[in-house]
């Protein structure tokens, strides 16, 4: 049976991310511009919404770290429960990707 919804996607890159090291918002949207090839451009305002559901389903925590001209930064750090979240979706992923690609590729015959 097919799935309606696509494996992946922001949350997921959004994770990755933070897998690697604790970041703050800024710093998130220049990275997955620049890793992406600027394929992902992403605004403040489609960022935080994504955080504060991560927030909201345990798999991100957020606390406030230096200021910058005045300016306190709110960094999120990927919590255990988060990491295990990456990990599922992240073999989600790759079985969709699989998939697309046996079909673009030509795949194993079925007869049809």
């Amino acid at each position: 049976m097919a799935r309606e919804k696509t494996p992946g996607g922001l949350g997921m890159l959004l994770l990755s991310l933070l897998d690697q090291q604790d970041r703050y918002g800024y710093e998130m949207i220049e990275a997955l511009r620049q890793r992406s090839n600027q394929v992902f451009d992403l605004k403040a305002g489609t960022l935080y919404p994504l955080l504060h559901t991560l927030e909201a389903q345990g798999w991100v925590t957020s606390y406030d770290g230096g200021t910058v001209d005045g300016r306190i930064r709110r960094y999120y750090h990927l919590t255990d429960s988060g990491k295990d979240a990456l990990e599922a979706q992240k073999t989600q992923w790759k079985r969709y990707a699989d998939g697309i690609n046996g079909v673009l590729e030509g795949g194993v015959s079925c007869g049809v």
